[in-house]
């Protein structure tokens, strides 16, 4: 018993990289298990998914107003300049 508590029950630091990891890849059985286990007791790690998520739909939406904006470019002078800086160190 002692053992399947300790597969279950995960320290906070490891919970929120399952937060994080969930939100670029799918989860196994197990993480799932081992995520739901823990959110269900730590209001910390809840809160914690819940700004995380936040966070990460304000920086997507800035990222997509960003993209929508003109890229800059340089001149073939400037990017020439900036080489031989780069030779020089």
């Amino acid at each position: 018993m002692n053992t399947v508590m300790r597969i279950l029950l995960r320290p906070c630091k490891k919970t929120t990289e399952l937060i994080d990891k969930q939100m670029f890849t799918p989860l196994t059985i197990k993480e799932k298990i081992q995520l739901q286990a823990h959110k269900a007791m730590c209001q910390t790690c809840n809160a914690y998914e819940t700004q995380s998520k936040l966070i990460d739909a304000l920086i997507g939406k800035w990222f997509a107003a960003d993209s929508n904006k003109k890229s800059a470019t340089l001149g073939e002078e400037k990017k020439n300049r900036i080489i031989e800086e780069i030779k020089k160190i």
